[in-house]
């Protein structure tokens, strides 16, 4: 398999002997992602550990990491759903100092991969996790934050399987928004206001393909990517 001089460098520098180089150049040529193998991914500013147990992070997520940093309130308090690797509020909180977060996932193992990735990048004391079904809003109470964020599973069930080995390697818990995608969006958007403070907003990452649907369902505005792409939809909370 070809790789570029950045990923024969990284993967050098992680497997420094032949037997350990050459068994993640097996690993990479049986569809494992080269995040996995190398078992940490960049993201932002910061470094990430990751796992099969939680989604690599990606470029497009960062838009919603800019917008988090310009646009939460002094002293602000914020609610990552479907926190996965951790990595939205994180390295939010990593270049916004006066924040809080708390972080949900349903999967034990993605958490425990978060909270080593908040000590790694110097934000684990204002930052708590909770375990918790995102599609079932009830776990929060009367909590409220400024602002709701995620990036929820939103491909559709039947198109996962028609994807790269390497995304269908990474957790489908993590990818599977039910049949037409939207599950969580229902859900985040149409129960999650009653958890923001009034002028807050909820703020979700999308599909390319999901902005006008969005927009109907909800009158979520949508934010395109550097690519053009739908790739933001927001939602004021008056």
């Amino acid at each position: 398999m070809k790789l570029s001089n950045l990923e024969e460098k990284l993967l050098k520098e992680k497997f420094s002997d032949n037997v350990a180089y050459n068994k993640a150049i097996e690993r990479l040529e049986n569809g494992e992602p080269f995040a996995y193998v190398i078992g940490e991914w960049y993201f932002y500013d910061e470094t990430y550990r990751v796992s099969p147990d939680c989604l690599i992070p990606r470029p497009e997520t960062e838009h919603l990491v800019e917008w988090l940093i310009k646009n939460l309130p002094q002293n602000g308090a914020f609610l990552d759903l479907c926190t996965g690797s951790g990595c939205i509020a994180i390295s939010t909180l990593a270049h916004r100092k006066d924040l809080t977060a708390l972080a949900v996932d349903i999967s034990e193992k993605a958490l425990e991969i978060a909270k080593k990735n908040a000590v790694l990048n110097g934000v684990s004391d204002r930052i708590s996790f909770i375990q918790a079904d995102v599609l079932n809003a009830d776990f929060l109470g009367d909590r409220k934050f400024d602002v709701i964020v995620s990036n929820p599973p939103y491909i559709q069930s039947d198109v996962i399987d028609t994807l790269s080995v390497q995304v269908k390697n990474e957790p489908r818990i993590a990818l599977d928004g039910g049949s037409d995608g939207l599950d969580f969006y229902r859900v985040i958007f149409g129960k999650y206001t009653n958890n923001v403070k009034t002028n807050g907003a909820v703020i979700c990452e999308i599909g390319y393909d999901q902005g006008p649907v969005l927009n109907d369902l909800f009158g979520c505005t949508i934010m395109k990517d550097y690519s053009g792409n739908d790739r933001i939809a927001l939602l004021n909370v008056k």
